[in-house]
């Protein structure tokens, strides 16, 4: 497995080996000790969460507050995304700046968001299968969120306004600039 760091300090985009013959392709998706030594991250995952969404479905932007923050590995297990992260970090030079990627079952790629993020995806293939581990427990006093469609984030979800799917939770997130943080 392989790591480059993104210019999210932090965030870091993880390609694992893959082995392939004739009969198909075996990976190492996860390995604690090798993901420290590329990490240098103290994260110990206690979490795992999966789901299942629909062609121009966006999730997003979705974070924990306070101690209840949480790292994340992400991944897809079926179809394509663009995943989407928001640095939420105050003191980061990269506050407020986001980055995104195209994860799927094809190319096999995870990110490492850690703590202190914004985090969404929007689903390019007719479906997807997205996993990801955290390193805190989910606690809903603490969940908070930025509308998806922030004219100061301006990210471009690659799915046509028309097609987009998102829930009326979603719907009624606060801009960027009316966070507190």
């Amino acid at each position: 497995m392989t790591a480059k760091e993104t210019f999210l300090k932090g965030c870091f985009v993880l390609k694992p080996q893959i082995l392939e013959d004739n009969r198909g392709c075996f990976f190492e998706s996860f390995n604690h000790r090798t993901f420290k030594e590329l990490i240098k991250d103290n994260v110990d995952f206690v979490q795992d969460n999966q789901s299942h969404s629909n062609k121009g479905v966006i999730r997003a932007l979705h974070y924990q507050k306070g101690v209840h923050s949480q790292a994340k590995l992400v991944r897809v297990l079926k179809g394509a995304v663009l995943d989407v992260i928001v640095d939420l970090r105050k003191d980061s030079n990269t506050f407020g700046k986001h980055f995104s990627i195209e994860l799927s079952a094809e190319n096999k790629r995870q990110l490492f968001i850690p703590r202190g993020f914004a985090h969404g995806f929007s689903v390019l293939s007719e479906t997807a299968e997205f996993f990801y581990k955290c390193d805190n427990y989910y606690n809903k006093l603490s969940e908070s969120g930025i509308i998806y469609n922030d004219p100061t984030l301006n990210i471009d979800w690659k799915i046509e306004e028309e097609n987009i799917i998102i829930s009326k939770k979603d719907k009624k997130l606060p801009k960027f600039k009316d966070l507190i943080i």
